[in-house]
């Protein structure tokens, strides 16, 4: 039997042979026809892999781009990739917050992955191997995961992280009973819809930057592929924006940018403590030593308590909840510092991990019990909790003072 040729299609029709996730795009570059062939996959998915094996085979494609970065490749195609992770690198640069909201992510994607019994991202890796069966050039179509979170995050405000970051934690509890069914409804354009409009609604900023943009960046790196048959391998969920925006040039610099961090926080940084400091010397001046020895006290009690109170929920070591109690009362006036960073290092420190933490992290974050006993997770919760502590102590802290002084 010999295998069903591909006919000629309009943008609007799908070839009978292929899978109904793959939409067929007929599109014109630079006086070029190029024909694409858009499989809208979910990434846990089972039937997303044979859709994809499916689509290749028959499309026999010059080019196929999927919806990876290149770090997003390295850890799917390199499975020692965790080894290399440098905990200290990451607590010095500041990027313990960012790795965390990673890992709870990825968490929530391997937990479905495991009880459906697929491997998270095994369709992209069946676009990997296939392309390079066939000799086809391979394409990282998506934007770079570390500037899609910074993005993310810098176009939060405050209540606005606060409540994703309760969301995110509490994702940790859930998905256990997701079956396939519930998996592949995920994939139909309805369902979709109503949980992008869901999605707006609650975090405009984050589907801005995590849906919308993506779909134009991705759009144009599927544009620019050399070649004139096309595969593309993305998440259902970008189809359409997509199809939306392949058919036009876009200029892809203003998605690239890092937005500049707003005035507010750094002004709060610096006029909290400065406000503490002068509450704490007016008090002097008012009540005299007694008096600004009280608002002295209340600063550290407050500030340090809660501050080792995030440690201890994390899971800290003894010596790292204490160093939480005397650093976030220090640091709080000192917005070059924060206690997190200082819990944390002292948390690498006693508990340094091991090259075997780093390869259990993957399996590890697949359970909440995992991201607590883990060294490497452990860590990063250490360094999150304690901010937020220290956070809140610096509120009650100064909101005390400030009703003991006026």
């Amino acid at each position: 039997m010999t295998e069903p040729t591909l006919p000629d299609t309009k943008s609007d029709q799908i070839a009978p042979e292929l899978p109904s996730t793959c939409k067929l795009i007929d599109l014109e570059v630079d006086g070029v026809e190029r024909q694409i062939a858009l499989v809208g996959t979910a990434h846990v998915s089972k039937s997303s892999v044979e859709d994809v094996r499916r689509t290749i085979e028959i499309f026999e494609p010059d080019t196929v781009c999927i919806e990876l970065c290149e770090g997003r490749y390295r850890n799917i195609i390199d499975k020692e990739a965790w080894k290399q992770l440098d905990i200290f690198k990451v607590l010095k640069e500041g990027k313990a917050p960012l790795l965390l909201s990673s890992l709870v992510m990825t968490s929530f994607q391997r937990r479905i992955a495991d009880a459906l019994g697929v491997e998270p991202g095994a369709e992209m890796v069946e676009g990997i191997k296939l392309a390079e069966a066939r000799g086809a050039e391979l394409v990282l179509a998506d934007r770079d995961i570390q500037v899609t979170l910074r993005r993310t995050w810098g176009g939060l405000g405050l209540w606005q992280k606060l409540k994703m970051i309760s969301q995110m934690i509490g994702g940790l509890f859930i998905a256990d009973d997701i079956d396939e069914e519930t998996i592949e409804k995920l994939k139909e354009e309805e369902e979709l819809a109503g949980m992008l409009e869901s999605l707006a609604e609650a975090f405009p900023q984050v589907k801005g930057t995590l849906i919308d943009e993506r779909d134009l960046y991705l759009a144009q790196k599927i544009r620019e592929a050399p070649g004139k048959r096309i595969v593309a391998v993305v998440g259902a969920g970008h189809s359409p924006g997509i199809t939306k925006h392949i058919h036009s040039d876009h200029d892809l610099a203003p998605t690239l940018e890092i937005p500049k961090p707003s005035w507010v926080p750094k002004f709060l940084k610096w006029a909290i403590p400065a406000a503490v400091i002068g509450l704490i010397a007016y008090g002097f001046f008012r009540g005299g030593v007694d008096e600004s020895m009280g608002s002295i006290a209340v600063w550290f009690l407050v500030n340090g308590t809660l501050s080792a109170a995030g440690t201890a929920l994390a899971l800290g070591h003894p010596l790292t909840v204490l160093s939480a109690f005397v650093a976030a009362p220090l640091t709080s006036l000192n917005p070059m510092v924060a206690a997190g960073w200082v819990a944390g290092l002292v948390q690498a420190w006693i508990k340094r991990p091991t090259v075997a933490d780093l390869e259990d992290l993957p399996s590890a974050i697949t359970s909440v019990k995992g991201f607590w006993t883990n060294p490497v997770s452990r860590v990063l919760l250490v360094v999150v909790l304690a901010n937020l502590g220290s956070t809140l102590g610096t509120v009650i802290g100064g909101g005390w003072i400030a009703a003991r002084a006026l």
